[in-house]
């Protein structure tokens, strides 16, 4: 694929980060595709290896290689590299559904399974991913899709974020007549309200939704199943439901002073920062900001590194990110090979910003949270912290040491928890009588099928928190379940 001598002839070349300290000024998108003369360059990197781990997406050490989505990638490398960008597109979507999200947001899984970067560097498989689809919506490629025919079969979607947009693409395109429900004012779920628009502009997702909406899906907003809208009702007026609400439920920090004012969880942060800016512009002043406040971010993931982008956007005092596992190595270690996704020091776009800002890298590392210092009006002062060292024990299990003396107390007015999720919201699960783990589908000849005949569940509600690209291909899976359930009935 691609041209043979490529992966020799050109060094990778990713998007063009905006200058950081001038991204900081806004809230678009802080990367920028080369020209597409570039692009097909990079596309020529695609090596004809053979066997193309980018394509078929595995759990490798606890993490995932290559693309869920099972993405056709080396062939549309290849129709990139000989200026074919429609057939591009029309391969791209065979597989893919909303190629404009995981352009933008997903970690690239595919990258970290390519094998040129067993000689030097990975193809930019993310990028050329973008490029494909912002070109197919600038020529037009991009069309509403309106079934033929309609079967009768009338389907609710719980949630409207990746998992839920898919299974409401594709099972629109058989006929059947879709209702996606989202309590939240907004459809797109995580992509409208947990990515900031510095990574996905809210127009990218408005984009998406209306097309659904001109193919014949119908969005209510504004609706909680369960509280607004029972379950009898939605059990009487539809054939079939699909939970895609998400795992939404955050994990929590256990500390002294946990109460304080000032402590957060991410996602509360990240929303209302989300919400009053589509709403106002800020002007609503309806957000947690971090203006002039010493921010400490606790958490190693992206939706951290999301924290300490926005948090910067606010003019914060300063900032401090707490990251549990030691500074990692600028390469891959023995107990780390290919394909494993690369578990390397990087410094990421927020990390970046807050270098350009402030002169040195955010992260604290092997550090923890052991007690929230307040005033006498329970407002929140600081934060003491402790060194730790991790320990694999015989069983693989992680275990964290304190390091006495370590101890440190570090001023904070703002914390944000982002330690990551524990599963789908427990009132929801209740109400439709769910057990509260993911094994749960094990137990059931189809994975996707919940303990109540004609329910289904899909996404990080039934997997736990997890890719973007996971989240679309288990909406499309699922979606295919519920399709073969109503043909059976």
């Amino acid at each position: 694929m691609g041209k043979h001598t490529g992966f020799l002839e050109y060094k990778r070349q990713p998007a063009n980060y905006r200058e950081p300290l001038q991204r900081l000024k806004d809230w678009k998108e802080i990367s920028v595709l080369p020209p597409s003369r570039d692009l097909v360059n990079q596309a020529a990197r695609c090596m004809d290896c053979g066997v193309p781990f980018c394509q078929n997406g595995s759990v490798l050490g606890g993490m995932t290689t290559g693309c869920p989505l099972y993405n056709l990638i080396p062939e549309w490398n290849e129709l990139v590299y000989r200026g074919n960008w429609k057939e591009a597109y029309e391969r791209l979507s065979k597989t893919n559904p909303f190629p404009e999200f995981t352009g933008r947001a997903c970690p690239a899984p595919c990258e970290a399974g390519c094998v040129a970067s067993l000689y030097e560097s990975s193809v930019t498989i993310k990028n050329i991913e973008w490029a494909i689809i912002d070109k197919a919506f600038e020529e037009g490629w991009v069309t509403p899709q309106i079934p033929k025919n309609r079967t009768g079969k009338k389907i609710a979607i719980i949630g409207s974020g990746p998992a839920g947009l898919a299974s409401a693409s594709e099972l629109n395109q058989q006929g059947h007549s879709v209702t996606v429900f989202e309590r939240s004012d907004r459809v797109g779920g995580l992509l409208t309200y947990g990515i900031p628009k510095m990574k996905i502009e809210q127009h990218v997702v408005d984009r998406r939704i209306n097309l659904l909406r001109e193919s014949g899906v119908t969005f209510v907003t504004n609706i909680e199943i369960g509280k607004d809208y029972p379950l009898e009702k939605l059990d009487s007026e539809f054939d079939s439901v699909i939970i895609c609400t998400g795992a939404t439920k955050p994990r929590n920090v256990v500390a002294e002073g946990r109460n304080l004012k000032g402590i957060h969880f991410a996602m509360d942060y990240l929303h209302s920062n989300t919400k009053s800016m589509l709403d106002s512009n800020f002007a609503d002043g309806n957000f947690i900001s971090a203006e002039g406040k010493d921010v400490i971010v606790i958490g190693g993931g992206d939706t951290a590194t999301d924290c300490v982008s926005t948090a910067l956007r606010h003019h914060c005092k300063s900032l401090v990110q707490f990251d549990i596992y030691p500074e990692r190595s600028t390469s891959r270690t023995e107990e780390n090979p290919w394909p494993q996704y690369p578990i390397i020091h990087k410094l990421d776009h927020g990390h970046e910003e807050a270098f350009a800002r402030f002169g040195s890298d955010p992260r604290a590392y092997a550090t923890s949270a052991i007690e929230f210092i307040g005033d006498e009006n329970g407002h929140l002062m600081g934060v003491k912290s402790i060194e730790v060292r991790t320990i694999v024990n015989e069983n693989g299990e992680k275990i964290r040491e304190q390091i006495p003396g370590s101890e440190r107390v570090w001023p904070a007015q703002l914390v944000l928890l982002a330690v990551g999720f524990e599963g789908m919201d427990q009132d929801l699960l209740e109400k439709f009588n769910q057990e509260e783990t993911t094994t749960r589908a094990e137990k059931s000849e189809d994975p996707y099928q919940t303990n109540k005949e004609g329910t289904f569940i899909a996404g990080d509600a039934r997997r736990g928190s997890s890719l973007i690209v996971w989240a679309i291909q288990e909406g499309k899976e699922a979606a295919e379940a519920c399709h073969n359930y109503l043909l059976s009935i």
